[in-house]
């Protein structure tokens, strides 16, 4: 109870005013520069009743959100690189304060390729928390991933249809265009808020524990699941692996241990999954900034 009054918290803001626009973010101590994407408190409907709708996308709710930044698009390679080779980061063995990354002994690309504005892969939903604990050190600005609401609240944009197969294309990477590889960020169109590859290319990490029972019993305002495991997780938006009817703003997946069965470290990485190549992530910043307390808890509780 203590957990979730915290997360209501750090999940509610007032609703933007006019000071509260897209605006660049530097990231202080490096080159790095991303962009965060206003998206204005409101109300919609979370879920789908379509004839393509898996049992979990529904039933349908009308949810409230407070108002929230989100990543223009998925983290980049250049992105995380600025954190794993931060040399003020230590190199640790747990998940307390913020370390860095541990490094890969495979390539999780692939082959796929590694510029800089590919999108960052193959992390596990706790190294995506971490970039964003190392991005709040870095900007004393509190990070995290969206929640599954917020996420398909974005994705959406102010949407009742579902994406047009026949233009799809012109919107994300999927297994009928993408030759099989993730792509560089920002290739296809954005949707109607500024967002790109919010479907396809690859799936993202939301905070949400993965709940198959749908929404029936969601909370109405800012609602999300209360981690409780480490899997399953909710992730979102399909992947360069996935087929075009699975590119859903409301389709749900729920992370498997299989995505790290071919690593053979015991316990399993925190930080890589080595058969998750499809998953990525992008940031949120909610209106509000909590309390320096409350955002410690935060990350003390995701990381433990």
């Amino acid at each position: 109870m203590i957990f979730r009054l915290l997360l209501l918290l750090l999940l509610a803001s007032p609703a933007m005013g006019q000071k509260e626009k897209t605006y660049a973010q530097k990231i202080p101590g490096t080159t790095q520069t991303f962009t965060m994407v206003a998206i204005p408190a409101g109300k919609f409907t979370l879920g789908s009743k379509s004839i393509l709708a898996d049992n979990d996308e529904g039933p349908p709710v009308e949810i409230e959100l407070s108002a929230f930044w989100i990543g223009e698009h998925e983290v980049t390679f250049a992105e995380w690189d600025a954190f794993f080779k931060d040399a003020s980061v230590p190199q640790a063995k747990n998940m307390d304060g913020v370390t860095r990354a541990t490094p890969q002994y495979i390539d999780l690309t692939w082959g796929m390729g590694r510029e800089p504005n590919h999108p960052a892969n193959s992390m596990t939903q706790q190294a995506a928390l971490m970039y964003c604990r190392w991005l709040y050190s870095k900007t004393g600005i509190f990070f995290r991933l969206p929640t599954e609401a917020e996420w398909e609240y974005a994705c959406k944009a102010g949407e009742t249809k579902l994406p047009d197969p026949a233009t799809l294309g012109e919107f994300g990477w999927f297994t009928g265009n993408s030759s099989g590889r993730f792509q560089l960020v920002m290739q296809k169109k954005a949707n109607a808020w500024g967002l790109y590859d919010m479907l396809g290319n690859l799936s993202e990490w939301t905070l949400d524990q993965y709940d198959p029972v749908g929404y029936a019993s969601l909370s109405k305002k800012d609602p999300m699941v209360t981690p409780a495991t480490r899997y399953p997780k909710a992730v979102r938006g399909g992947s360069f692996e996935d087929a075009a009817n699975q590119l859903r703003c409301t389709n749900r997946i729920a992370s498997d241990p299989a995505w790290n069965q071919r690593d053979p470290q015991i316990p399993k990485s925190r930080w890589w999954m080595t058969d998750a190549m499809f998953v990525g992530f992008r940031v949120v910043r909610p209106a509000r900034q909590p309390p320096a307390e409350e955002i410690e808890q935060f990350f003390a509780r995701y990381l433990k």
